[in-house]
């Protein structure tokens, strides 16, 4: 039986060798004109995600989110790491601080402008949560968690995945806004504001990994 599997996989590998895959007779610059139309923004990959392919993208947050979920669950029961290991030099701390204001201005730069240029919600939030990496690891670690908590950051990115889901149902239903003029910040209908949801979930999940890590891990 292992040979026949290997037998089957070979032939498999030959086939996708020889065989060559169908492909439309379509120029790709007439799918991207049509992606663009369609959604009402410049760019055509935030047009694929939060419209073409939007059931996808909901389950994608709704994955994420119970990924961050588990690993709350999952570190819950182990004991707090009494040690917390973070930079004390100053260069350290300076670049460290530079490069999170840096990473923090490009994450609002993305969520904002995601829908009109190379960008969009998750790597927004790649780039938030980027920033509040640099700042955790020069900063202590109940100072962290006084922010955390005083902001309500659980809150609002719960707030943000629910608010996400039900803007996403409504578009999947066929209600739309208006797309307004193409090229311009306020325009795209319901992309930017998706791209800005999505932004401000990862950003917030990736604070709350962060912080439980610090915890039971003592360090990143």
């Amino acid at each position: 039986m292992k040979w026949l599997y290997i037998a089957a996989g070979i032939a498999l590998f030959i086939k996708f060798l020889i065989v060559p895959n169908p492909i439309a007779e379509v120029p790709d610059l007439l799918i991207v004109e049509a992606v663009v139309q369609d959604s009402g923004v410049p760019n055509a990959v935030s047009g694929i995600i939060f419209r073409n392919r939007l059931y996808d993208t909901i389950f994608e947050v709704i994955v994420f989110t119970i990924a961050i979920m588990g690993t709350q669950f999952l570190l819950a029961n182990e004991r707090p790491f009494c040690s917390i290991y973070r930079f004390t030099d100053q260069p350290s701390i300076i670049l460290a601080q530079l490069g999170a204001t840096i990473a923090a201005i490009i994450g609002v730069e993305l969520a904002i402008r995601g829908h009109l240029s190379p960008g969009g919600g998750f790597a927004a939030g790649v780039a938030g949560g980027t920033a509040i990496g640099l700042i955790a690891i020069t900063s202590s670690s109940e100072w962290m968690e006084s922010i955390y908590q005083r902001w309500h950051a659980a809150s609002w990115e719960k707030v943000s995945v629910l608010v996400f889901i039900v803007l996403a149902v409504i578009t999947l239903v066929g209600i739309e806004l208006p797309h307004g003029e193409l090229g311009e910040l306020i325009s795209g209908g319901i992309v930017p504001i998706l791209n800005m949801l999505v932004a401000i979930k990862v950003a917030l999940s990736s604070w709350t990994v962060i912080l439980v890590f610090i915890r039971y891990r003592g360090l990143l």
